[in-house]
């Protein structure tokens, strides 16, 4: 191989090698970063800074773990959330007695979320990539939602899961645990 050659062939390997990772491993790795931090179930109502408020970083709900992995992505749900109920809060259940949207909690909700991703084209259909988001209904109906990550389980070769369902940010085999009601990719 001659030395022009040799120098594209390095310069296309170069190149390759520094392309920023595609969103949803970036959405993955932001939910990895989670596990053995977020250590508490709380859904206690808090007064956020807007944009880019959170909650303690040891302390969340099911929908934390979805937020703070997209904010690792460069997507601020808790700012588009808002802002997509500015303009459209009809069209968001009216499960909680709201008259207005509530940038405080209306993305750390998992109906909220799902709304949102459902407006803006993000259900998908098909395999699980990583960063996929996964909305559940548990047994007694209550709604739960999480991200797929990137490893796989051993045994039964579905994605693992990492979400919060009462002892903080767990990456777990539970993709078909429960009932899936939405599916979601950005």
């Amino acid at each position: 191989m001659n030395v022009k050659r040799q120098l594209l062939l390095l310069v296309g390997i170069v190149s390759i090698a520094t392309l920023p990772l595609p969103v949803g491993v970036r959405i993955a790795e932001g939910a990895q970063q989670q596990v053995g931090v977020t250590l508490t179930y709380d859904p206690a109502y808090v007064s956020l800074r807007y944009p880019g408020g959170d909650v303690p970083l040891s302390r969340g709900v099911c929908a934390d773990v979805v937020v703070r992995a997209f904010r690792v992505a460069g997507i601020d749900l808790q700012r588009a959330v808002h802002e997509d109920m500015l303009g459209a809060f009809k069209r968001y259940p009216p499960l909680w007695g709201l008259s207005h949207p509530d940038a405080n909690i209306d993305h750390r909700r998992v109906p909220n979320l799902m709304k949102f991703f459902e407006r803006h084209g993000k259900t998908a259909s098909g395999g699980f990539l990583p960063g996929d988001v996964v909305a559940w209904r548990l047994p007694g109906g209550l709604l739960h939602i999480g991200v797929v990550s990137a490893e796989v389980a051993s045994q039964t070769k579905h994605p693992l899961m990492i979400h919060n369902i009462g002892n903080g940010a767990q990456k777990e085999d539970v993709l078909f645990a429960y009932t899936i009601i939405g599916h979601y990719r950005w």
